[in-house]
């Protein structure tokens, strides 16, 4: 789509680059964060809401930062970090993230394949490569914009689903108004929240965002890029919004059905099978058609994020098309249904994979900052002070949650 320079707000213009933004979104309403919001709703109540509340503020000016860098430019995070990073360095971030990619990859197939069973009655493993063999097909045979109207479509689904659960279950809404802003953690917590964390702001999301912006035409001037710069904002405040409304909901149902009922939860199928006898069966059927579509959307875009990062690490054409790029989408995905195949506890597994994803994310944000620092990587589009600064103190509450919740588990310390 081509554009030509606009110095007033035009609707048809910003409607034409929405979608980059939704792509990364159905990213981080994973089947990862059903099982952190699940956890954290049913065993806290409302009290780790502010944790999406901070975590989507901070999505909002990484992903953007992200989708700056790559129309600055004209390439991903991944060949960034390649071209201007070390070769020894280079090599531990690429392997680093793309263990988070597999860690991913487990949280996605495994909520699949769980949807799967609870709609259909299917096993896991034929969930699991029933939610692979869509993702594959979904992703080879298709073109971007195509793809991209699919995922936005399943994240309408989604939304609505979970809307509809809050109309079911009627919350505490005072309650809710405080867990949102008020922040409140401690070493039982702790945890969770950092699960809750690790499965919004998401490493290969960050990888991913960089690459897809560049399905929109940015044009060729920095002043025609500076303008429409504005409408890339507005993709990405909107979806990560759009993002903040389902991961609370999700807690807010688990605490309004679960927690105020003093029900324990340990899995998402125990969830659903008992969200049908306090909150009705209709309650249980939006949510196993919600994890459906939420396991298929995610395991596309993380699998879009895994061969975007192979390739870029690599310096090999991003292209779907290439045998390289297609094997790289099926060799990623052999470990996690290795995972789903031998684990016993997949709730555990859901959470575990999501702390492996903020555990990576300081090695994803600091060569983001470094390089969207740099003037010689970004020109004019160089990350102000107080841009920078944000996105530095981000990080280093991401790390020092990372340093706690490492000292409690292996200490035992308070």
């Amino acid at each position: 789509m081509k554009v030509s320079e606009r110095k007033t707000f035009s609707l048809k213009t910003l409607l034409g680059f929405l979608g980059p933004g939704f792509l990364v979104t159905v990213g981080f309403v994973d089947p990862g964060n059903w099982a952190t919001n699940i956890e954290g709703g049913s065993k806290f109540g409302y009290e780790l809401l502010w944790v999406v509340t901070l975590g989507t503020l901070m999505l909002v000016l990484i992903q953007h930062m992200a989708a700056k860098l790559g129309i600055a430019t004209g390439k991903s995070l991944a060949v960034n970090i390649r071209d201007h990073f070390p070769k020894q360095v280079s090599a531990f971030l690429g392997v680093s993230v793309v263990l988070a990619c597999i860690a991913t990859d487990v949280a996605e197939l495994l909520g699949g394949a769980i949807g799967f069973s609870l709609l259909l009655g299917m096993p896991l493993w034929m969930g699991a490569l029933l939610t692979l063999l869509l993702e594959l097909f979904l992703i080879i045979s298709q073109r971007y914009h195509r793809v991209e109207t699919i995922i936005v479509g399943f994240l309408g689904v989604i939304t609505l689903c979970y809307l509809a659960e809050l109309f079911i279950v009627r919350p505490d809404w005072s309650g809710v108004a405080s867990g949102l802003v008020v922040p409140r953690v401690g070493r039982e917590s702790i945890y969770v929240a950092l699960a809750i964390l690790g499965a919004l702001v998401m490493p290969h999301n960050i990888f991913l965002h960089s690459n897809v912006i560049h399905s929109r035409e940015w044009g060729i001037s920095e002043e025609e890029k500076r303008e429409l710069l504005r409408y890339e904002k507005m993709d990405t405040i909107l979806a990560m919004t759009l993002g903040w409304v389902v991961n609370s909901s999700m807690i807010i149902v688990a605490a309004a059905v679960f927690f105020h009922n003093h029900v324990p939860i340990n899995s998402i199928e125990q969830a659903s099978a008992t969200l049908k006898p306090l909150a009705g069966p209709l309650a249980g059927l939006l949510f196993a058609v919600a994890l459906v579509f939420s396991g298929v959307g995610s395991s596309i875009t993380s699998s879009m994020a895994e061969a975007d990062v192979i390739t870029g690490f690599l310096g090999r054409p991003a292209d779907p098309r290439t045998m390289f790029y297609r094997v790289a989408v099926f060799v990623t995905a052999i470990p996690a249904l290795l995972v789903i195949l031998f684990s016993l506890d997949s709730f555990r597994i859901l959470i575990l994979s999501q702390v492996v994803l903020s555990l990576q994310l300081p090695f994803t944000l600091i060569p983001l900052l470094m390089l969207c620092r740099d003037r010689k990587v970004m020109g004019s589009f160089r990350s102000g002070t107080v841009e920078f600064l944000a996105a530095t103190l981000i990080s280093l509450l991401v790390i020092a949650l990372n340093s706690y919740f490492l000292y409690t588990t292996i200490t035992g310390g308070d």
